[in-house]
């Protein structure tokens, strides 16, 4: 197998669960997931530089493989492996301390619907949103350590955060973007067995349009597919972006029925569907009703934003990653 160029270490990452991107005139919001294309930048200096990340080519699936560039009409597109490289850097050096980590859990309300938060509006799909663009339906209520009367903001569910203190009624948890501290109603939280290293990533690009998926094995990170997805788009009222952030795979559907837009009519379903956020899936080629059989690609991947949140793949490339994948300790990586 052909090995890939080792790749330099670009950025220095805090030991508070901060991790560095590339640089950005935006300001840093105090939120657990981005809510749009904004990318966290916080560069603090630790004590010693973090390894170097060696990256190299093994692939697992071969299948609809795309290269580290590639043409697309009148432009090029190509795999990140610098904001690639930059999230590894970051997991690698969380990892190195013992810490306990959970997941925001809220899917379709199934906690209960979170309080308002203090400042809030009716974003473009007339929902309930936070300052930051985060809604409340099936969103997670984060209060303030010095005042747990009113929730500040919401989290996404399936955000991942690291767990920092017990109370009767609240976990204290950090945010894996900021550092920054929420206090976080006990029914919301999921926590992960302490045994977990994460040690298998999915990375999805939303402006090139992209997957890859990366297993950590001795002292490298091997690259085990890489192929061309379709990302959610911003059309109300019903089609959603796919939100930016750090998430973990929850649950996995061999077939996830979805229904006609604005009705209760089933309308199909997305095979091998492994579930990060809400209602966002990495899943293979939808197939309408009333077909029954499974379509391997379709010429839209890789192309275009169009999906509802959910991350469309070749079908045998979903089933990868969902044989592949184990639940609770799988990354998700969404940028742009």
């Amino acid at each position: 197998m052909k090995r890939a160029v080792i790749f330099p270490v670009f950025c220095l990452v805090a030991l508070s669960l901060s991790y560095c991107t590339m640089k950005t005139d935006k300001p840093v919001p105090d939120e657990l997931s981005v809510p749009d294309s904004t990318v966290t930048e916080v560069v603090e200096e630790v004590e010693a530089a973090p390894k170097e990340i060696i990256i190299e080519k093994e692939l697992l699936y071969d299948q609809h493989t795309l290269a580290d560039s590639y043409p697309y009409k009148d432009t090029t597109r190509e795999f990140q492996w610098d904001k690639i490289r930059e999230r590894l850097t970051w997991l690698e050096s969380t990892q190195r301390e013992p810490a306990t980590w959970s997941i925001l859990q809220n899917y379709r309300n199934k906690n209960g619907e979170a309080p308002l938060v203090r400042n809030y509006h009716r974003d473009s799909y007339r929902r309930i949103a936070d300052s930051l663009g985060v809604e409340r339906f099936q969103g997670v209520p984060l209060y303030l350590p010095a005042d747990t009367a009113v929730p500040e903001l919401y989290g996404r569910d399936g955000a991942l955060v690291k767990h920092l203190e017990d109370y009767t009624n609240f976990i204290k948890v950090a945010s894996v973007h900021t550092g920054k501290e929420w206090m976080v109603p006990r029914k919301y939280i999921e926590t992960i067995a302490d045994t977990v290293v994460f040690k298998k990533a999915i990375f999805v690009d939303t402006k090139n349009q992209n997957i890859a998926t990366l297993e950590h094995i001795g002292d490298k990170w091997l690259v085990r597919s890489m192929n061309p997805a379709t990302t959610g788009l911003h059309r109300p009222p019903y089609a959603q972006e796919t939100p930016p952030g750090i998430f973990v795979i929850q649950e996995k559907k061999p077939r996830m029925i979805y229904l006609v837009d604005g009705t209760t009519e089933t309308g199909g379903f997305a095979p091998y569907a492994s579930r990060f956020t809400n209602g966002g899936y990495i899943h293979g080629v939808p197939v309408n009703a009333p077909r029954k059989t499974l379509i391997e690609f379709s010429p839209s991947l890789g192309t275009t934003p169009r999906s509802h949140m959910c991350v469309r793949n070749a079908t045998s490339h979903a089933k990868f990653i969902y044989d592949w994948a184990p639940i609770e300790e799988t990354l998700v990586f969404v940028f742009d």
